[in-house]
């Protein structure tokens, strides 16, 4: 069956956005929820696109969180499968991972709305061609990577300078979150997992990212669902020329 595959990390970050997309370009998902089970392989075959959606965990936590490990082959079988990828915040570490770079904490932890810009090689760029030089992103991260030997790096900005790269024609990381929707921030927000990440900000940090995120999203969603119909694009090509 022809489907898009998606790791889902936990089970507070769904797809969000992404739902809609796929569901609008009538394109089957198969959500795989390793915080629940972890199959024993995956099937390439028929696949017609991988999204890696984010987590709290880093990609070395492997005792904690077994997945992972196997997480990273998976994501190398794809490459050599050359399924198209989308790896989101954790997900593009993972990517980053897999193409042997490495991952560290980045210099400042980084939650709620920022802005990057875009690299010139943006511009020729299947997901970000035609964007404004500069995006508004909401960002939930701690840790950074150094960019792949032979990526494009696409995005980047003063607090993380990789915020976005492509491998190859077919296989992007991205640090930010492109999927939220209002409702799952204020999700994010209220989730008590998630107060010592906020702990490290200012007493008022939530507050005012929820206060920002009417006026935000406005900026967010001129760009985030094109580049997020852009990638449901490619996969009903792969789909397309597979029949």
């Amino acid at each position: 069956m022809s489907r898009v595959v998606v790791f889902q990390q936990t089970s507070h970050e769904p797809l969000g956005l992404l739902d809609d997309v796929f569901a609008a370009f009538g394109l089957t998902v198969q959500v795989i929820p390793l915080y629940k089970a972890v199959p024993d392989a995956v099937d390439w075959m028929g696949t017609l696109g991988l999204v890696v959606l984010g987590g709290p965990m880093n990609v070395d936590e492997t005792d904690t969180y077994p997945f992972l490990k196997r997480e990273v082959q998976w994501i190398r079988e794809a490459l050599a499968s050359q399924v198209p990828i989308l790896g989101i915040c954790l997900g593009s570490q993972l990517l980053a991972k897999a193409l042997g770079a490495a991952i560290y904490p980045n210099r400042t932890k980084e939650i709620g709305w920022y802005e990057i810009n875009l690299t010139e090689q943006a511009a020729e760029d299947l997901l970000f061609l035609g964007l404004p030089a500069s995006l508004i992103v909401f960002q939930w991260h701690g840790d950074t990577f150094d960019l792949p030997k032979g990526a494009v790096l696409l995005a980047t900005s003063p607090q993380c300078r990789n915020q976005a790269f492509r491998m190859g024609d077919n296989a992007w990381g991205l640090q930010f979150h492109p999927e939220m929707t209002t409702d799952l921030i204020d999700r994010w927000l209220s989730l008590p997992g998630n107060a010592q990440d906020l702990s490290e900000f200012p007493p008022d940090h939530a507050q005012s990212v929820r206060s920002h995120n009417v006026v935000m999203m406005r900026h967010y969603r001129a760009w985030n669902t094109t580049v997020l119909e852009r990638f449901a694009e490619i996969c009903t090509r792969r789909k397309a020329t597979s029949l």
